[in-house]
């Protein structure tokens, strides 16, 4: 509970608060445009995230395995900017899977081409970065190319 004397904290992508105590907040206008924390990164919708997120549900998830799918949710819950820096270490303990499972299911989800490394990181070399796809290579090529009546 937030004391009288703090001001509260606005949660990250939040742009009005409730109203506290039972007294009504003053009114909030969402800024007209979106400014970036570092002024280099513009944010993204949600909705393309949502879209993005039900088009692999829907098209794609049936055709994973379990620890697949678990590797590429938490890779895309990390994304920022469109890529995920994460160790496999990490990934592993999230998951509650093992190393070797995190590598295989990202050697899967490459060849499903559901996921692009785009530096593969190790000792002296850095975290690995990722960039997560909705879609899986086939699925992408039929939904591009016109239907042949």
């Amino acid at each position: 509970m937030i004391a009288r004397s703090e001001s509260p904290r606005i949660l990250q992508g939040c742009n009005v608060l409730p109203p506290m105590d039972g007294q009504s907040a003053p009114a909030q206008t969402p800024p007209t445009q979106s400014s970036p924390r570092n002024g280099s990164r513009s944010k993204r919708p949600a909705g393309g995230r949502f879209e993005l997120l039900n088009s692999f549900i829907d098209f794609t998830a049936g055709k994973l395995l379990r620890s697949d799918i678990l590797v590429w949710l938490i890779l895309y819950r990390d994304c920022h900017v469109g890529v995920a820096r994460t160790s496999q270490a990490d990934i592993a303990r999230r998951a509650r899977i093992g190393t070797r499972t995190v590598r295989n299911a990202i050697n899967r989800l490459r060849n499903h081409g559901l996921l692009e490394v785009v530096h593969q990181g190790g000792l002296n070399r850095g975290t690995s970065t990722y960039r997560p796809r909705g879609l899986a290579v086939e699925h992408q090529s039929q939904e591009t190319s016109p239907i042949n009546n």
